[in-house]
């Protein structure tokens, strides 16, 4: 019973001194009980409780809790422990797997000892157990630790299955459709709702994605390119030649490559099959490329564009240019090549009439890696970015001009800065384009660096964040000036949330911004 003496004024009495703590929250995308203030809510039940002062919060919105990676809140608390730089004796956290889902158990343990061999201990408010270091508490700590673990294991073997399952039923599972093709959604029943454009997500859960049938000129170009390789003779140099002669743009609005046309006589979807797994990324390793007996093929699923047959012998042609190769002669070409450009790269190996594709160097010797080992080419980085800046200069102004016309096409009066490139829009604001290059890391994590052009002050940045490929738009950021306080940004697959206040799926928001409101009455 609480005495009326505990009380001075409505508040209850407090110990002299009160000990002060910090408090670790993280969310990912779990369910809402684990939301962060929620969290926050039950961690200030508990220190009132024991009489403890927050003075820190430390918080982790929207990050997976598997790895310490992109964790920023927890990196920075393990810092400031590690440095002393503390105002705090106690961590509170609300559960073993709010502090990490950890697929090493010893992990979670690991960065909970770093802060005890410091003096600072960590509390799990909404465990049965205390963490005294007691054989039971330790026993039950470490089967939750692994508990949380497992459960995240446990998730993504049933993703996976679930996502297989769809893929067996002929269900397109991301990626884009490819020239000749288009994405077309269908609702639970199997309804055809529309096509999806570069770009555009479903914003149903329950509908699905199919491939059917791009427009007619497509269709036909793509018989074409198979017919001028098998009947015909040409290389694939010699047919991406002739496309650009005559004018005419890949899917992705960009010029014909040697490697563009080799990837459309190689990829199953044109005799309608739906190939998937070929790689898989799961809980946050490395990427993983699947051996061939591991893929999800399901024949006949979409419309063919080409005969099987026809496909065949395409694959016969380019399989044969190193079948009849010996080790020996593959190496000399790759070597002379080497020579030549005094680097290599998958895409240099591509666009080389006179070598067989980087995938065959990549099959026979079991990674371009070890091929180019074995010429004596050690790339201390990938070059591969010096084409990729090259197209995605080259798709800055399509982009630009993509903005311009739906600006127009909503009525928009739109001027733009010829020295700049900025778009004045309506006399209103001011707006810049940033193309920003998807940097995969060696750990198989997506990292962006934007470069802003500080001596520009737009009222809007929009950036667009590549995918992982280069290829296509992954999202767009709006930035108004007022958050664009330096030259550069580092951005994640998952970022904080007064980041990721500003991200989009498309520029959809833009044009309500930008659009006219007309105004029917005028007060007097």
């Amino acid at each position: 019973m609480i005495s009326s003496n505990d009380y001075a004024g409505n508040e209850p009495k407090r110990p002299a001194v009160q000990i002060r703590a910090a408090e670790y929250v993280r969310m990912s995308t779990d369910h809402q009980k684990y939301s962060t203030e929620n969290q926050s809510e039950a961690i200030r039940v508990y220190a009132n409780a024991h009489g403890i002062e927050l003075v820190r919060t430390y918080k982790d919105a929207g990050k997976s809790g598997l790895k310490i990676d992109n964790r920023d809140a927890l990196q920075q608390l393990i810092e400031d422990v590690q440095s002393e730089n503390t105002d705090f004796t106690i961590i509170l956290v609300y559960d073993v797997s709010r502090w990490g889902r950890f697929q090493d158990a010893d992990e979670s343990a690991y960065y909970e000892y770093i802060c005890k061999r410091a003096g600072i201990s960590v509390h799990y408010c909404a465990e049965q157990f205390s963490n005294d270091d007691s054989p039971i508490s330790t026993i039950i700590k470490n089967l939750k630790r692994a508990m949380a673990g497992e459960y995240s294991r446990d998730l993504s073997v049933k993703v996976t299955a679930g996502m297989k399952n769809l893929a067996r039923k002929g269900l397109r599972q991301g990626g884009a459709a490819g020239f000749g093709l288009r994405r077309t959604l269908i609702d639970e029943n199997g309804t055809l709702k529309g096509t999806l454009e570069r770009g555009m997500q479903k914003s149903i859960q329950t509908d699905r994605v199919i491939l059917t049938l791009g427009p007619p000129d497509e269709v036909n170009l793509v018989r074409e390119i198979y017919k001028a390789f098998v009947i015909q003779g040409k290389n694939e140099h010699q047919i991406a030649l002739n496309l650009n002669e005559r004018g005419i743009l890949t899917d992705l609005k960009r010029p014909w490559t040697r490697g563009t046309v080799h990837e459309l006589l190689i990829n199953e979807k044109y005799i309608g099959n739906n190939v998937w797994y070929r790689r898989s990324f799961k809980l946050k390793k490395r990427h993983v490329r699947n051996p061939p007996d591991m893929w999800i093929r399901v024949q006949n699923v979409f419309e063919a564009i080409i005969e099987r047959d026809l496909f065949e012998a395409a694959k016969t042609i380019i399989n044969a240019r190193s079948y009849h190769m010996s080790d020996e002669n593959m190496l000399y070409l790759l070597k002379q090549l080497y020579y030549q450009k005094g680097m290599l790269s998958g895409i240099i190996i591509n666009e080389c009439n006179d070598l067989p594709s980087s995938s065959a160097y990549s099959s026979r010797f079991g990674s371009l890696i070890q091929a180019y080992s074995l010429v004596g080419y050690t790339p201390t980085r990938d070059y591969c970015y010096i084409e990729v800046n090259r197209t995605l200069r080259k798709l800055h102004p399509e982009i630009l001009d993509q903005i311009l016309n739906n600006l127009h096409a909503i009525s928009c009066d739109v001027h733009r800065d010829q020295k700049t490139d900025q778009l004045i829009i309506n006399d209103e604001f001011s707006l810049s384009l940033v193309i920003a290059r998807c940097i995969p890391t060696f750990t198989g994590h997506l990292r962006w660096k934007i470069h802003f052009d500080t001596s520009l002050i737009p009222d809007i940045t929009v950036v667009v964040r590549m995918d992982k490929t280069n290829q296509i738009p992954f999202d767009y950021y709006l930035f108004p000036s007022i958050d664009v306080l330096s030259q550069r940004l580092k951005l994640s697959e998952d970022n904080d949330f007064n980041l990721d206040a500003y991200r989009f799926d498309d520029l959809n928001y833009l044009y309500t911004l930008a659009v006219r409101v007309p105004i029917s009455e005028i007060a007097s």
